[in-house]
């Protein structure tokens, strides 16, 4: 299978010191770290859930995003599109590795990680 678990859900948000204080308090949930403004990761399970700028997100990313772990992505980026879904862009990370961003048929983002070493 090219792609495996869900990674991440990652929440985009405009004002991070205001939105990590409500997950951190109402929800309890303890700060895994934070990258000044661009990202805020918590410890909730085994998923990550993190809260993301605009900047940091997907282009055109609302609400929340669903990340799954992948090692190649050409053939489920070929069956996505068969079955109606885009492929909207690609981005190295580096030392993170890289994402393939989709949107599904009626227009929802997801993302697919390739760790360092692997291509998108």
């Amino acid at each position: 299978m090219p792609f495996g678990a869900v990674r991440s859900i990652y929440t985009v948000v405009n004002d991070m010191d205001r939105m990590q204080a409500f997950y951190a308090e109402a929800l309890e949930l303890p700060r895994a770290f934070r990258d000044h403004d661009n990202w805020c990761q918590f410890k909730a399970g085994p998923v990550v859930f993190a809260l993301s700028s605009a900047a940091e997100a997907a282009k055109d990313a609302r609400g929340s995003v669903i990340v799954f772990d992948a090692t190649d992505v050409g053939p489920v980026a070929a069956r996505i599109e068969r079955f109606g879904g885009r492929h909207l862009a690609s981005r190295d990370m580096g030392a993170h590795g890289s994402v393939a961003t989709f949107a599904d048929p009626e227009g929802n983002l997801f993302q697919l990680h390739v760790r360092p070493g692997r291509s998108v």
